[in-house]
């Protein structure tokens, strides 16, 4: 690994023969730098102006990818995160771990590089340190910059062969409006739009494909991981949510929660794969036609 800088801060940076990725050394954990090989584009979004108060001190937002814990339990959810980092190098990436004292949750996300495509699996852990039970689930949130479409698969056909069941839902957060102009419904397809729109959105909902992405510019990120529908999940029942405003698009998924003794722990495990594509799709007939050209089963 070699040393990088990250807006003033200290980052440890991991080169495959197709990807370049920077963590943070020090606070975290956290990616904050995703390279395709040749080019010095950040894939993530940079805010390292964002941050606010909390009991405990300014939390700094930073950008890039970072593991919190749902349900949402502010202020403690965004306790700063800086300092107390262990960084251990594996095989093929590295492994990144912090106790978060407010909480008494050990996060940690173990990066691996794959040798032969433009790909990354990120395995994030939640341990409880604490004396009491908690129920937590691993949280996967990425931060990408406008200009994009975030891109999010729909269930198609009934659930188990069952007409009579429901096979689609979309959970809007208070502030969210269904007439916003980012968002596109579609039966296949829910897109939205990563414009600098000052009203923030928030969507999410259960997704059985196992895959969401966002294309921008001529590369199209897809997170894929594995649905559990048969466990409870947070945010009436949510394993992907976006978030967007006037600065960045979060494109985050969510483990099922799991009730954590003392000693235990819940992980959630995304692979990203980063493709090269011609052009990024403006119409919706374009994205279809981007996401056909990949196999995404």
């Amino acid at each position: 690994m070699e040393q990088g800088e990250f807006h003033g801060e200290r980052t440890l940076v991991l080169t495959s023969e197709h990807l370049q990725v920077e963590v943070l050394a020090e606070a975290g954990p956290r990616i904050v730098r995703v390279r395709l090989a040749g080019s010095s584009e950040n894939v993530l979004g940079e805010v390292p102006d964002i941050g606010w108060e909390t009991p405990w001190g300014e939390y700094h937002l930073r950008g890039g990818h970072r593991l919190w814990s749902a349900p949402e339990n502010p202020p403690l959810t965004s306790a700063p995160d800086e300092g107390g980092l262990i960084v251990t190098e594996t095989a093929n990436g590295v492994r990144l771990e912090r106790l978060e004292p407010q909480s008494s949750l050990r996060k940690s996300i173990e990066i691996e590089l794959a040798a032969d495509a433009a790909q990354l699996t990120l395995r994030h852990e939640l341990s409880n340190e604490g004396e009491a039970a908690v129920s937590q689930a691993p949280w996967g949130i990425t931060i990408l910059p406008l200009g994009g479409v975030a891109i999010l698969p729909q269930q198609r056909g009934a659930v188990d062969g069952n007409d009579f069941l429901p096979n689609r839902s979309l959970i809007l957060w208070p502030y969210s409006s269904i007439a916003d102009p980012r968002l596109e419904l579609d039966d296949e397809l829910v897109l939205i739009r990563a414009t600098e729109a000052m009203a923030p959105f928030k969507i999410g909902y259960f997704n059985r494909a196992g895959w969401a992405g966002y294309v921008r510019g001529d590369v199209f990120l897809c997170k894929r991981f594995e649905p559990q529908p048969d466990r409870v999940h947070a945010d009436l029942g949510s394993n992907v949510e976006v978030y967007c405003d006037k600065r960045l698009l979060e494109l985050e998924t969510l483990a099922p929660l799991a009730t954590l003794e003392r000693g235990e722990r819940a992980v959630l495990t995304e692979r990203w794969d980063l493709h090269r594509v011609d052009a990024s799709p403006a119409m919706r007939a374009g994205i279809r036609e981007l996401i056909s050209s990949f196999d995404l089963s």
